[in-house]
């Protein structure tokens, strides 16, 4: 593939592939990442490894840019991600052994929090520095309360974060129940942070944000695209249902489904 990428970028290959710089290739190299997902979320395999595939041309001509400006070169690409591994993983390589996968993970942390101290760059450190500003707002708000709980500041228990939940809700009620002229930005504050405490209650839940709001979105469309199906068999369009009507197709396509 590496010489495969070269020559595409090559007199001899392609006018499009030459064409491209560091910024054209973002939007395909997010879209890539999200068809991973999606196959992953779907139990695709062969799906995935197609995905993966694409994914892995990105990189490697991503790196070919960045050979021919001169930066680096794919095989740079993967000895510093080596070299990472080896250095996060004391208890694998440096006769330091852990028994289980929580004091695993508590090392590779110490390791990461030592790079962060030891990265002369930042003028003011802080854990939070580093998660890219591009990232999904659901995933940035899951890695910001993944850095808060690597130094302890976390929920002691998933009720205390539904608790948390509930008050952020009663906050929104009362938002929406005001007459100030600043109800519209309290109203979308509210929201921000009934959102910020879901994506919480996901991470802690060991599971994120993003994967459980895409399979909620899956679930919605195809449950209303089969709503749609039965009031066509109705001799009806959707438009034309009142929302009892469509709230009881709904309660059915449900139950369908569970049985």
């Amino acid at each position: 593939m590496i010489e495969l990428t070269a020559y595409l970028r090559g007199p001899q290959g392609c006018a499009w592939d030459r064409a491209q710089d560091f910024d054209s290739m973002k939007g395909m190299l997010l879209e890539e990442a999200y068809e991973v997902v999606d196959a992953v979320n779907a139990r695709d395999f062969d799906g995935l490894e197609d995905e993966l595939g694409d994914l892995l041309f990105l990189i490697v001509f991503y790196s070919r840019l960045a050979e021919e400006a001169e930066r680096f070169a794919i095989a740079d690409v993967m000895g510093r991600i080596c070299a990472k591994l080896v250095r996060r993983h004391p208890h694998v390589f440096a006769e330091r052994p852990v028994a289980t996968p929580e004091a695993a993970l508590e090392s590779w942390l110490a390791v990461k929090e030592g790079e962060r101290k030891a990265d002369a760059k930042a003028s003011a450190p802080s854990v939070l520095d580093g998660i890219p500003a591009s990232l999904p707002a659901t995933l940035e708000a899951y890695e910001l309360s993944v850095r808060a709980a690597e130094v302890k500041f976390d929920w002691r228990t998933v009720d205390d974060l539904l608790d948390k939940i509930e008050e952020e809700l009663g906050e929104l009620r009362r938002a929406l129940a005001g007459s100030s002229q600043d109800q519209r930005q309290r109203i979308q504050e509210e929201v921000g942070d009934l959102l910020f405490a879901a994506s919480n209650l996901a991470r802690y839940l060991r599971s994120d944000p993003e994967t459980c709001l895409r399979s909620a979105n899956q679930k919605f469309k195809r449950r209303f695209q089969a709503l749609e199906v039965e009031v066509a068999k109705r001799g009806k369009r959707v438009q034309e249902c009142t929302l009892e009507e469509l709230d009881g197709l709904w309660e059915e396509v449900k139950k369908r489904e569970a049985g």
